[in-house]
């Protein structure tokens, strides 16, 4: 799939806005006086604030939290030296990656200057701009000196990340790995095959945990660094051994660790046989390991092993570490980033691994009870946790060392605010998509007739999350594949009308018949509607042929969910079925129901769809927190909404004791905890904001979401179907392919629920 995959990639860089990341304001400015205080003349005030006393540019700009993620393009990625425009994608990347996972603000740099000395001048020129500097895919040995020159001038936290990030990760690692094969690090074996910046970084650190150096051997790509040898950089020196040139076999025999950033393959069965007992492999060359997981492991049972992919476990990613040090560091305003906190960053990633993993992370990667072990020696980077240790290790480590210029005094107060800025990330997408790879399912999509549909048929396919079934007119949708070089080869197409499907026609035609036979139906209508995709499609559901079905794309939503409730019908005890969306905000998801299907429910209505609604929620890992809406808080407006809201609250509260629920109450006020602790502290949603939110009426839910979608500009998922006994999802018309990949990715995440409750 390399074809799909770049042409993906371009397409995901280009559509849209170009780029990966964007400038948004921070405070008002829809108003004349807004603007005056942004700038002038509001600015004077800040500007000779700052004059008086430098240190307040922290408290008056965005300094604090702004890193320079700057580069030259002289070792990007795998690339080489492709040059500073060629490496842009990359630089943004990484800064997307900062605020994503530790909600730090990033402006890329792509310095076009290879003379080291050069570079270090426009850096320090730039300086002032910055909390901190991220330098990128520079190229060694230059990387050495610029970093260390740098440093040394500036006064603020500045970091390599090529270098230190794989140190900091794998020396997690190893601390872990010596852990479980109980030896210990002054008597460890090394080989390292790789002498680049990483490679480097990585022994110095192992140094600094108590490796002996005597006991090291690093191989470039001409062997074995030695003395004897006259190519040495003045790094790489430092590093070259007193002894005769070994091959990287002899140099492995008796070894304990190897160490691989090199290339692929370098590793051979025969030579992991030589190491010593228990021996650990970190194989980090990418995409091609130096020897892949499955040889290593099939070679020998009491290896420890990691590599550099997502697909095996302990994967050495440095996501695991650059947002979160830069966060501690930011965090105590740091003058710079030294040994003690990259080690505190080890530690912290090492001990995470040897705690209870929270539940999210096992059901994001399909396991029961992930834990610490061979195969567990490294924390997952979905794990929410890695933001509140590693920072405040950091962050801490800073201060004993004596850089940190603002000392933390209340850590239980800094945790939670690290806690609030991961809600920045809104991990919802991931965590689902995450949990979709790890037990895809057969998901029949009805409008595969339309090229939107198709393509994300083919993203689905080509990231593991389902296994598409095309369902239309066999030579158009081919022809729409053909036309648009979609990589769809060998996916099942159906044609309901076809001569091949005639038999299934017959076969779900009885099945039909017998259920709505006493409702209306002939079997001549039933066998007619099997012609229809949308009869067609959810009896192949039905009739365990799929194991969900999306469809709604080019039809209304009457004609579309009319059919799923006559062919598959409510699950076993509901009475209804109702519609969720959910709205994915900045601050967390928020989950709008009934937005589809009961026009104006009554009170036991209202009950069902919140209780369908808190289920659907809790697949998601979230805790409810209900408010059932009205134009009325708690009895200050009447009318029929507020009254059918106030009954169905008493009924839950009467029944459910235990569920985070209440109303009616204002949208605003459901949202906003400090006005509800201001005027109705009785309130069960005092403790924070309500996520779940109860409407009710379709015209007020519907309205709702499409403000939301619309002028809040929010993404947003949906609708999800609560209530049907097999997983069924209708598109809204007109969705965008990255809402059909989102809901066919809900539908598989239905199937999997369904299929666990069943047994199946």
């Amino acid at each position: 799939m390399d074809k799909l995959f770049n042409k993906d990639a371009l397409h995901y860089h280009s559509s849209g806005r170009p780029g990966k990341l964007e400038v948004i304001p921070t405070k008002p400015y829809s108003t004349q006086r807004d603007l005056s205080l942004a700038y002038t003349p509001g600015v004077a005030d800040p500007c000779l604030a700052i004059n008086k006393n430098p240190e307040e540019v922290y408290t008056y700009t965005g300094k604090g939290n702004l890193v320079a993620v700057i580069s030259n393009g002289t070792a990007v990625l795998g690339l080489g030296d492709i040059g500073p425009e060629s490496g842009k994608p990359v630089m943004e990347g990484k800064g997307l990656l900062f605020k994503v996972f530790a909600d730090i603000d990033v402006f890329d740099i792509e310095v076009n200057e290879n003379d080291p000395d050069k570079f270090i001048e426009i850096v320090k020129a730039i300086a002032p701009t910055f909390g901190g500097i991220n330098l990128e895919d520079i190229k060694a040995p230059e990387c050495f000196k610029i970093e260390d020159k740098l440093k040394e001038l500036l006064p603020i936290p500045v970091m390599h990340d090529d270098q230190h990030g794989t140190a900091i990760i794998t020396s997690a690692g190893l601390l872990n790995a010596l852990e479980i094969n109980g030896k210990k690090i002054e008597d460890l074996k090394i080989v390292v095959n790789g002498a680049g910046a990483a490679a480097i970084s990585c022994t110095r650190l192992y140094i600094k945990l108590g490796a002996n150096p005597n006991n090291i051997l690093m191989f470039d790509s001409k062997g074995l660094l030695h003395k004897g040898r006259t190519d040495l950089n003045e790094t790489k020196k430092k590093f070259a051994v007193d002894c005769e040139p070994l091959s990287l076999k002899e140099a492995l025999k008796g070894a304990d660790m190897f160490l691989g950033l090199s290339v692929g393959g370098v590793l051979k069965r025969e030579m992991l046989l030589d190491m010593a007992e228990h021996p650990i492999v970190f194989a980090l060359a990418n995409p091609v390991p130096e020897i892949s997981y499955n040889d290593a492991m099939s070679t020998r049972e009491d290896i420890i092993m990691a590599t550099g992919r997502s697909d095996f476990p302990n994967q050495i990613n440095n996501v695991l570490g650059f947002p979160y040090i830069f966060r501690g560091a930011l965090d105590v305003r740091a003058t710079e980033i030294n040994d003690e906190m990259k080690l505190a960053a080890s530690k912290a990633l090492a001990q995470l691994a040897k705690e209870p993993v929270p539940e999210e992370v096992n059901i994001a990667f399909n396991v029961n009870n992930l834990k610490f072990g061979r195969e567990y020696i490294i924390p997952k980077p979905t794990d929410p946790r890695l933001i509140e240790r590693v920072s405040p290790a950091v962050a801490m480590a800073a201060m004993e060392s004596g850089v940190a210029k603002k000392p933390i005094k209340n850590w239980d107060s800094y945790t939670e605010e690290l806690r609030k800025r991961l809600n920045v990330s809104n991990p919802l997408i991931r965590q689902i998509k995450t949990r979709a790879k790890h037990n895809p399912k057969r998901v029949v999509l009805a409008d595969a007739e339309n090229y939107k549909t198709l393509k994300a048929a083919e993203i689905v396919l080509n990231e593991g999350l389902a296994e598409p079934i095309l369902m239309g007119n066999s030579a158009r949708i081919k022809a729409i594949i053909k036309e648009n070089d979609l990589e769809l080869h060998n996916v099942e197409i159906v044609d309901p009308g076809a001569n091949d499907q005639a038999g299934r026609r017959k076969q779900f035609a009885e099945a039909l018949f017998l259920k709505r036979q006493r409702k209306g139906m002939t079997f001549t209508a039933a066998r007619s509607l099997m012609h229809h995709r949308n009869y067609f499609a959810p009896m192949m559901v039905e009739a365990g042929m799929a194991d969900a079905m999306v469809s709604g794309l080019t039809r209304n939503y009457p004609d579309t969910i009319r059919p799923a409730l006559q062919v598959i019908g409510r699950q076993n005890g509901a009475r209804i079925v109702s519609g969720m969306y959910i709205v994915n905000t900045k601050k967390g998801p928020v989950f709008f129901a009934d937005c589809t299907v009961n026009k104006n429910p009554s009170v036991q209505e209202l009950v069902d769809i919140t209780l369908q609604a808190c289920e659907t929620v809790k697949e998601f890992k979230f805790t409810p927190r209900v408010a059932l809406l009205s134009y009325s808080n708690f009895g200050s407006a009447d009318g029929e909404g507020p009254e059918k809201q106030r009954k169905a609250v008493k009924y839950l509260h009467e029944h459910y004791p235990d569920m985070i629920v209440d109303g009616e109450i204002q949208v605003n006020t459901a949202l906003n905890p400090e006005l509800l602790k201001e005027s109705f502290s009785f309130s069960k949603l005092i403790d924070g904001p309500a996520n779940t939110l109860i409407f009710p009426n379709l015209e007020s839910a519907n309205i709702g979401y499409k403000l939301m979608q619309e002028l809040g500009k929010f993404e947003v998922i949906g609708p999800i179907l609560n209530g049907l006994k097999e997983p069924v999802h209708i598109l809204q018309m007109g969705s965008s392919v990255s809402e059909i990949v989102n809901m066919i990715t809900i539908a598989v995440l239905d199937a999997q629920s369904k299929q666990e409750k069943n047994g199946k």
